[in-house]
């Protein structure tokens, strides 16, 4: 039979807390605010880069996976290679909540592009 909290040590009861805190599914809110994040990227990326699709992957596609620890994984087709890095830079800074990571599809690899095809979300 499991313990419950009646039954826990004051350590044991802290480290159980601290567990939750750590792994437990964020609100729905931070979520939210991760598509929010995630479209104000896109839309930078196609208005002052150039790109010409931008796909969601990762946690933030996947409810289930998306924890309070979750960051932004983006894809952008077309952008220039010249101006790819500051893209990556540009997203970056967008949120102080969330770390946004851009991929170039041209230096993916191809089972990875492939599952962002098939699992990933247009935005």
């Amino acid at each position: 039979m499991g313990k419950t909290a009646l039954t826990m040590t004051r350590e044991e009861l802290r480290a159980y807390q601290l567990y939750k805190k750590k792994y437990a599914p964020p609100a729905e809110g931070r979520r939210q605010q991760a598509w929010e994040v995630a479209q104000v990227a896109a839309d930078m990326l196609r208005r002052e880069f150039g790109a010409e699709r931008v796909v969601v992957f990762g946690s933030l596609a996947h409810a289930a996976w998306f924890t309070s620890r979750s960051d932004i994984d983006l894809m952008a087709w077309g952008i220039p290679p010249e101006k790819f890095y500051r893209a990556v830079a540009a997203v970056s800074r967008l949120s102080p909540d969330f770390k946004v990571d851009l991929l170039d599809p041209e230096t993916a690899g191809a089972d990875l592009r492939q599952r962002i095809e098939q699992e990933g979300i247009q935005l």
